[in-house]
């Protein structure tokens, strides 16, 4: 197991360019499964979860080929659907959250669709109810097999029909969608997630010939089509590593400027950070983040305390949650973090007590953090990472940090952020990857 060895309490300082998003690369790479047509990808991120995703794709049939650094070729002509059923294919897929998305695809071409319970993030339940429940809305079969933890899903033909979501899923409605394409007869998803990456993947399927009407609402009209052809798709900057380097400027007091961000895309991001009192200029499509000595916690109107909580799109991204409360540590005045969506995602706040945070640790879902105003350093500590989010969390705290902090389970890092240590360590962070 890997592990970051970190001395903190150093400033920052330049430039860094913002990876390819992961959320959306999962969906697009499950895309290329609904053609036989090349399709080219630019902007992949090289992280854990992508490559897994890519090698689970080659092994089913797909072949690659990769252009350059970051660009691939992908070829779905020969889909070997029997090594679905093998227990290399079980363990392959069970090891990705993101391979669930092969089965909206897989459904609408091949009549069937196989995965094993998906691994992820241990943040919580993260049920798969919509989207197999969309699947038999269109017309499938489904069956669970209880013993083996396997879900299948077959149809002859899928035929179009009105579709409510129970939630507002990004992978349950990019699933959901993906089967849609080709069904026979007009779909209507209704509750549909709207994030920019499922917009992205809607308009790379509509560049293939998919029919699809209301992307970036909550509400997809799609008219079915017989076939889709190839396309060229370039994936957008990862919003969440964005939201990650402005948290990381602020707790260091680092002057950062954050390349091509495609502000539009960001939504509210950036006015969130600016309830915790970080300044940010927007120079064309770049970000730049002052050296800030101090930086001070908004009230509401009525003067009651700030409240920051997660919702769906166009809502703020639970993914940032845990780098809203690791800023607000630093800030002066207190906040309230409510992270409705995960029950699981709060609970690495005891590692930054340990550093000195002054954080109460409410129940599950919320946590009330007392910004100190820098007059009290975070000390650096050995901790674990427990996943993703939590993860960067603690790297941009033991950054922040006076003294040494090992990080390890730092593979959980690496599955969401590319060389996160060597673009640190040219900034002029003093870290090292043990």
């Amino acid at each position: 197991m890997a592990s970051f060895e970190i001395y903190g309490g150093k400033k920052l300082k330049g430039e860094l360019v913002p990876q390819g998003a992961k959320n959306e690369a999962l969906q697009i790479l499950c895309a290329v499964l609904l053609t036989e047509d090349k399709v080219t990808i630019s902007n992949l991120p090289d992280i854990i979860d992508v490559n897994k995703l890519i090698s689970l794709l080659q092994a089913m049939g797909v072949k690659v080929e990769k252009v350059e650094k970051g660009t691939f070729i992908f070829q779905a002509k020969e889909i070997d659907l029997d090594y679905l059923r093998s227990e290399d294919f079980k363990n392959r897929a069970s090891s990705l959250r993101g391979s669930i998305m092969i089965v909206g695809p897989l459904l609408a071409r091949f009549g069937e669709g196989f995965i094993p319970k998906p691994g992820g993030d241990k943040i919580g339940r993260r049920r798969l109810d919509t989207h197999f429940e969309g699947f038999a809305r269109l017309g499938a079969e489904f069956n669970f097999d209880a013993e083996e933890y396997f879900y299948s899903v077959k149809a002859k033909k899928l035929k179009g029909t009105y579709i409510h979501l129970d939630e507002a899923s990004v992978t349950g409605t990019a699933n959901v969608v993906m089967a849609a394409v080709l069904a026979e007869g007009h779909t209507t998803i209704y509750n549909a997630a709207c994030e920019p990456y499922l917009q992205q993947l809607c308009k790379m399927l509509n560049s293939m010939g998919a029919q699809i009407a209301g992307i970036g609402s909550n509400r997809l009209e799609i008219d079915g089509v017989d076939k889709l052809g190839g396309c060229f798709h370039r994936i957008l900057p990862d919003m969440i590593e964005i939201g990650s380097f402005i948290g990381l400027a602020a707790m260091t007091q680092s002057e950062i400027t954050i390349k091509d961000v495609s502000y539009e895309n960001l939504g509210i991001i950036p006015d969130v950070f600016r309830k915790l009192g970080i300044q940010m200029e927007l120079r064309g499509d770049d970000l730049f983040i002052p050296a800030q000595e101090s930086y001070e916690v908004e009230t509401f109107i009525d003067g009651s305390i700030m409240t920051i909580s997660d919702a769906p799109w166009p809502g703020f991204t639970p993914d940032l949650l845990s780098i809203i409360l690791v800023v607000a540590t630093q800030a002066k005045g207190a906040v309230l973090i409510h992270q409705k969506m995960f029950e699981s995602r709060l609970f690495f706040v005891d590692k930054l007590i340990d550093m000195g945070a002054q954080i109460i640790l409410c129940d599950p879902h919320r946590a009330t953090v007392i910004g100190l105003d820098r007059k009290y350093p975070l000390r650096g500590i050995q901790m674990t990472s427990p996943d993703i989010r939590a993860g960067v969390s603690l790297l941009i705290a033991a950054l922040s940090a006076e003294g040494r902090s090992v990080i390890h389970n730092i593979e959980q890092i690496d599955r969401g952020y590319q060389d996160i240590d060597i673009r640190l360590s040219n900034l002029g962070a003093d870290i090292r990857r043990l």
